[in-house]
Formats: structure tokens, C-alpha cells, sequence
């Protein structure tokens, strides 16, 4: 998918134990990317979006991935559009999703606690090995040596979508054009699939995301910078002291 998957196991189980985990986690990645990236042309979701593959052959990974791309587009007035740039690309879920799944099979498993960090992504559980909650940096926008803030908590799936790394690559789909007004969205939630999803069609709506963000359930939270330079978080978010 294009960016850097990291895994941290905090249950204090054999060796070999926490390295059958691991290698569970990556293998699962491997296989995602395998799927659904959008830069190998033999993947199944560039043989999908070709009409090399019909819906009915589908996988059911990418069966999931698109009926829930379809509501997600419903859930944010079609800023989420997997079809945003005239062909499929879900990644804007995929990779939150990936994570997601990474942590419940880690939690069925017996590793309750851990942290799966997917390129900024990052779905926390129970504590880390220092016995405390977990504390996520979010990136400042325009120093990667910094952070604007430090998020805590036992049970946070953490999305960040920004345009300091890869520019403008998320599109306004009503304008067709690159998104602007909005440098980095953060959202809080319980499921990082669809936390990844929100921040990204909240970065589309560009300054009017922030009042769509205001509007999410109490299950969401988020932070926002401007292009301009100014910052704004829900008072629920969970700031560490």
C-alpha cells in the first residue's frame, strides 16, 4: 500500500509466541496489498475496476471493501467516493481496515495488548510495555520532527489524513479537483477503517469539514489544522496530560 506497517506486542507471552503473532500481522498485509493496491496492475482490485473480474468472482474481502466504500459514500454526502480520481481506489478505507482487522485477530488471539501503526493509521489496545496507556503523536503538518498533539488512551483506532507527505492527492469528487483549505484531519474512533475513511472525505470537504465533523456521534472525535495554520479538536478528545 505504499507506506511503512509497524507492530508492537506488549503481552508478556513466549518468544515464539510474539513472533507466530507478527508474522500473522505481516502476512495479513502482504496479502491486502497483494489485493488492493492500486500500483500493481495484477492486483484484484485494478482486475475488478478493468472488468477482468465481475462481482459475482470477487473475493469476499473486496465484496466487503466495496459494499462498505458504497456506505460509506452515503455516510459523508459522497466526499468518501472510492471512484473520487475515475477509477476504483479504496485505499482511503483499505488501509484502516487492514489495521483494524490486524488488531481484532490479535485480541481473539490473546495479545490484548498492542499497538498496529499503519503509515500514521494506528489502532491501540490496553496498555503499552511501559504498563501505561498508549500515547499517539499526531504529526505537526509542517515539522516532521514535531507534533501538534499527543492522543492516550487502552481502546483508540487513531486516522490521520493530511497533505504534508504526498501533497494534494485527495479530490474534492464534486469539483474534481484537489481538495483545499484543510492541511491535517485526525479522527478518533472505535474502527479504524472507518476512522480513515472519515478523516479523508473531512480533508475533501475541505473548511466545511469541520462542521461535519462536529456532527459525528459521540463515538468520533477529531483535530483539525487549516491551511492557515489554525487548530481545532473536539473537548472530548483524549489529550494526553
Amino acid at each position: 500500500m505504499g507506506t511503512a506497517i509497524t507492530l508492537d506486542l506488549a503481552d508478556d507471552l513466549p518468544p515464539a509466541t510474539l513472533r507466530e503473532l507478527a508474522d500473522q500481522v505481516f502476512a495479513w498485509m502482504r496479502e491486502v496489498d497483494a489485493r488492493f493496491s492500486t500500483y500493481k496492475p495484477d492486483s484484484e482490485v485494478c482486475r475488478f475496476d478493468r472488468g477482468e473480474v465481475l462481482l459475482s468472482e470477487a473475493s469476499a474481502d473486496l465484496r466487503f471493501v466495496l459494499e462498505a466504500c458504497a456506505d460509506l459514500w452515503g455516510a459523508t454526502d459522497g466526499f468518501f467516493d472510492a471512484y473520487a480520481t475515475g477509477r476504483l481506489d479504496p485505499s482511503g478505507f483499505v488501509k484502516g481496515w487492514a489495521a483494524q482487522v490486524a488488531s481484532d485477530r490479535l485480541l481473539a488471539a490473546g495479545a490484548a495488548n498492542h499497538c498496529v501503526n499503519a503509515g500514521g493509521d494506528v489502532r491501540v489496545r490496553g496498555l503499552s510495555p511501559s504498563g501505561e496507556p498508549w500515547r499517539i503523536g499526531i504529526r505537526h503538518p509542517w515539522d516532521a520532527m514535531s507534533t501538534c498533539l499527543v492522543l492516550t488512551g487502552t481502546d483508540l483506532a487513531v486516522a490521520t489524513s493530511g497533505v504534508y507527505e504526498r501533497g494534494r492527492h485527495v479530490l474534492d469528487p464534486r469539483r474534481g479537483a484537489p481538495a483545499s483549505g484543510l492541511r491535517s484531519v485526525t479522527v478518533v474512533g472505535t474502527d479504524l477503517g472507518v476512522a480513515d475513511a472519515y478523516a479523508t472525505a473531512a480533508l475533501a470537504m475541505g473548511t466545511t469539514g469541520l462542521g461535519w465533523l462536529d456532527r459525528l456521534d459521540d463515538d468520533h472525535t477529531h483535530a483539525v489544522v487549516t491551511d492557515d495554520g489554525r487548530q481545532y479538536y473536539s473537548a472530548a478528545i483524549p489529550l494526553t496530560d
